[in-house]
């Protein structure tokens, strides 16, 4: 990672006053255009609620939003910038992959080289049930435009986005939830993903143990609760509060 230092008149500003400035800069910009997102969606802003869901196919972030406990809104799509990988889990350091699963937003690094960046909670309790010994980490949701298993959306969009979910997090009181899907897990998609070439029984086994959440999510907008059957290793999906 590379650090820049300041010097203004033979003192080093400190790299926590860089990030002050730098998150006070983006929201500064953002906030107006933000306001405007969630006003055109007719939600309340600061949210009571805030969900995003990634899907790595069609490369995009959404961000869906509304009071608490009520269905919620879709506020604002953004398109991948740049994701390695192919469709399937994380399961090791260093397989490029973008995981799949139920995360949340649980880091905030101000400093990041890719301008802004946000934590995936990964690996998550499953992924430390079925995968390898060495897992890797440090899975973010970024700025720029390169990824090693991160999702990365350009500078100007994870500002908006880094608004979104800090401020809506103070506001909520915990951390915001992001799912990861490789696809639409629609009937057709869950189709399409069985005939990729190379497809494993354990990968279709998994994507199957995704799609109650999609299918929850769809009909009532509602983020799923989420937890792991650690015997039969696989998530356990529940209509959410």
């Amino acid at each position: 990672m590379r650090f820049r230092t300041l010097v203004v008149l033979g003192w080093c500003l400190p790299l926590v006053a860089l990030a002050e400035d730098r998150v006070a800069s983006a929201r500064q910009r953002q906030l107006p255009a933000v306001r405007q997102a969630f006003a055109e969606a007719g939600v309340a802003w600061p949210p009571g609620e805030l969900y995003l869901r990634a899907l790595k196919a069609e490369r995009r972030l959404e961000v869906w939003a509304g009071p608490q406990g009520k269905p919620l809104q879709r506020v604002k799509t953004f398109p991948f910038c740049a994701a390695s990988g192919e469709l399937g889990p994380k399961r090791e350091e260093g397989d490029l992959q973008v995981p799949e699963g139920f995360y949340t937003l649980d880091l905030f690094n101000p400093r990041s080289q890719f301008h802004l960046s946000m934590r995936v909670s990964y690996p998550n309790a499953l992924d430390r049930l079925v995968g390898r010994p060495r897992l890797g980490g440090n899975i973010f949701v970024h700025g720029d435009c390169v990824s090693i298993g991160c999702i990365a959306i350009q500078d100007a969009p994870i500002e908006a986005l880094y608004v979104m979910v800090t401020e809506a997090r103070a506001h909520m009181g915990r951390d915001v939830p992001i799912h990861v899907f490789p696809r639409q897990l629609d009937a057709a998609g869950l189709e399409a993903l069985a005939r990729l070439p190379g497809v494993t029984p354990e990968q279709q086994a998994f994507w199957r143990d995704l799609k109650p959440a999609w299918d929850l999510f769809e009909k009532s907008h509602r983020p799923p609760t989420t937890s792991v059957d650690t015997r039969a290793r696989r998530y356990i999906v529940r209509q959410g509060l």
